[in-house]
């Protein structure tokens, strides 16, 4: 029996293109790239502000009301990410995909929350944003830490700091070399060592928000307001080698062997979903036979 009624127009998908076709859902258009920006200039700020204020300014004095007055960087990173969506014209598939990949990536995140720095989302980022470009590794990022605080109740003025630099490190994998010929091994390769890197660069971006609100009295190698940039570069430092080393070596170490053992078959289903979707291609109607 035939599965279609010969009366009516059938649907034509397009060809999804070759195999090693690169096909990108949420393509970065020069309005998301402007907000991206924008948000990015404003994180930036927000992260490294104590090694910008002279001791003579008063920026120190609320340095313990930075949390609050920065959390509503929340607000603009979902601005980010809604911009993202709606200028690039984000189908119903892509949408779908982000959901799915999110879920997964918040779902992973407790695994290893407080051993270790065992963290396996961080290698799902990676390889999700190598595949699926940057805008949708930025959205993603951001969408995967919004919903693991969520799910693990950890919510707090330090969110919009996590979202964003989730944010930047999936992106980061879109934007590495190669991604339409690079395969095999040496893409493999590739991406780990960018997951080393990157585990390390979020480690060390994450401590910037914590480290000033530390009382200064407490330790020599907190944020001191009335020192120079240079000391406290040099506080925080050491803050970072005798707090957070072995956490963010725990997680650059869990990236890469889980990029290397198990990023081939993820990035093979990964780029065969991306072709299915057919993200870019429109289904049309075909007129009924005569």
């Amino acid at each position: 029996m035939a599965d279609h009624d010969p009366g009516e127009p059938r649907p034509h998908r397009p060809a999804s293109g070759r195999a090693g076709a690169t096909v990108i859902p949420v393509p970065l258009s020069p309005r998301s790239l402007l907000a991206l920006a924008l948000v990015s200039l404003i994180g930036v700020a927000a992260f490294a502000w104590p090694f910008f204020a002279s001791p003579e300014s008063q920026v120190g004095a609320h340095a313990q009301d930075a949390p609050w007055l920065f959390a509503g960087l929340l607000v603009l990173l979902v601005g980010v990410v809604a911009a993202t969506i709606s200028e690039a014209g984000m189908g119903a598939k892509a949408v779908a995909m982000l959901g799915v990949l999110a879920a997964t990536g918040a779902a992973l995140r407790p695994i290893g929350a407080g051993t270790a720095g065992l963290e396996p989302m961080f290698f799902l980022m990676v390889l999700s944003g190598r595949v699926l470009g940057p805008g949708f590794g930025f959205t993603l990022g951001a969408v995967t830490m919004f919903s693991s605080a969520l799910l693990t109740g950890g919510v707090g003025p330090w969110l919009p700091f996590q979202m964003l630099s989730m944010g930047w490190f999936a992106m980061g994998a879109g934007l590495l070399p190669g991604a339409r010929r690079l395969r095999g091994r040496a893409e493999l390769v590739l991406l780990a060592a960018y997951g080393f890197v990157a585990a390390f660069a979020y480690g060390t971006v994450m401590n910037l928000y914590g480290w000033p609100f530390i009382d200064a009295l407490a330790s020599n190698i907190a944020f001191h307001a009335d020192a120079s940039p240079a000391a406290n570069l040099a506080r925080f430092l050491a803050y970072c080698l005798a707090t957070s080393l072995g956490w963010d070596l725990g997680r650059a170490v869990v990236t890469v062997a889980l990029t290397l053992t198990l990023g081939a078959p993820v990035l093979r289903a990964l780029r065969r979903a991306t072709r299915r979707a057919a993200f870019e291609s429109a289904v049309t109607f075909d007129p009924p036979p005569p």
